[in-house]
């Protein structure tokens, strides 16, 4: 045994002479030329470098009171990406990215950092406006595209923060268009581009641009039953954003259209379950609108219903969600063609839209 022992360490002691031998005769390995880069390669870094600076980092806190001092102390609370929007130091994001903060801080692509202001927000689309005041070198705004003009195929870029990774770059194509997702206040967001660029969370507010490094989207959410890019994202159109983020500049909130009227769900099921018509009840309507009736008390306090939304412009609708994303497809001042319900009869009524109140 002895013996043995004394054999194995001779080959270990012979083994770690030879290999520092080797490691003293080593060298680099000469390096293979790369070649140019592909046309692709350089489409995607000349993209990246283009608008990397145009892209901020959001990162926002709470604050939390301690229930025994009494003292206030501000904990970090989430992060998320956005895009400058133009030279007056508007930021835009996702509102899901800042809502329940109590401050929020947006670092730029050369390490400064800014505290933001508030400017408004719109639940139905998920968007909110950021001020920043960036006193010198304040970094451009991003060139707008459309939406309206794309195909699904065709390439897009999305720059964010995933996972608090700054700055990062994917690419993917268009994979469909006109998505819709249920928002967190019930409503519906529609007309969605779904892309396969990877997002993930803290890519929200991010822009998603085009071959041309125009924007044409904000990446607003993923489908993914990990919590991880699953290859199917969603973003806010360019055409949508460009619409509803001037009105929060001018107004703090976005005001949708409106027909002038309330309407209930509640009454709108009632209504299907007792008389088999499905479609948006009018509950009541407002001050000046003549064209549509509401509900009314009959004898022993008992619900008339009044007119019933069936359609607009063709596009059946049957709860207020559906009712408000439709309208908000058209402009103030447009008149609109409605199918309605009306004491037992189908008729076609055409009733002007005017500005809503968001806020």
């Amino acid at each position: 045994m002895l013996v043995l022992a004394l054999g194995l360490g001779v080959a270990l002691l012979f083994t770690l002479i030879v290999d520092r031998t080797a490691a003293l005769e080593a060298a680099p390995r000469p390096v293979t030329p790369r070649g140019d880069l592909t046309t692709e390669e350089q489409a995607n870094i000349s993209v990246f470098e283009m608008w990397k600076s145009s892209v901020v980092y959001i990162s926002t806190s709470q604050r939390v009171v301690d229930f025994w001092t009494r003292n206030v102390t501000s904990v970090p609370r989430g992060t998320g990406s956005g895009f400058i929007w133009d030279e007056q130091g508007h930021v835009v994001t996702n509102l899901h990215v800042i809502r329940g903060a109590a401050d929020a801080t947006i670092k730029l692509a050369d390490g400064r950092d800014y505290p933001a202001t508030l400017v408004g927000a719109s639940e139905a689309h998920d968007i909110a406006v950021l001020r920043i005041t960036v006193p010198e070198r304040q970094p451009a705004p991003l060139a707008i595209g459309t939406s309206r003009d794309l195909r699904v195929g065709q390439k897009v870029f999305a720059i964010g923060n995933p996972f608090g990774l700054d700055w990062s770059l994917t690419t993917g194509i268009v994979s469909a268009l006109d998505r819709s997702l249920d928002g967190e206040d019930g409503g519906v967001i529609r007309h969605l581009i779904q892309t396969d660029a990877a997002i993930n969370p803290g890519n929200s507010g991010g822009p998603l641009l085009d071959s041309g490094g125009r924007l044409i989207g904000m990446n607003t959410a993923i489908y993914s039953p990990s919590g991880a890019s699953a290859g199917i994202g969603f973003a806010v159109p360019v055409d949508t954003v460009n619409r509803v983020v001037p009105q929060i500049i001018t107004r703090g909130h976005y005001a949708p259209p409106s027909l002038g009227i309330e309407v209930d769900d509640a009454l709108s099921r009632a209504i299907e379950r007792e008389l088999g018509v499905a479609g948006v009840a009018v509950l009541r309507t407002g001050k000046g609108e003549q064209t549509l009736r509401g509900a009314r008390l009959g004898p022993r306090n008992t619900v008339v219903p009044g007119d019933v939304i069936l359609s607009v412009e063709g596009k059946e609708v049957r709860t207020a969600a559906e009712l408000a994303a439709t309208l908000d497809d058209y402009k103030i001042g447009q008149r609109l063609k409605l199918q309605v319900w009306r004491e037992g009869k189908r008729i076609e009524l055409v009733a002007p839209l005017r500005q809503g109140d968001e806020g």
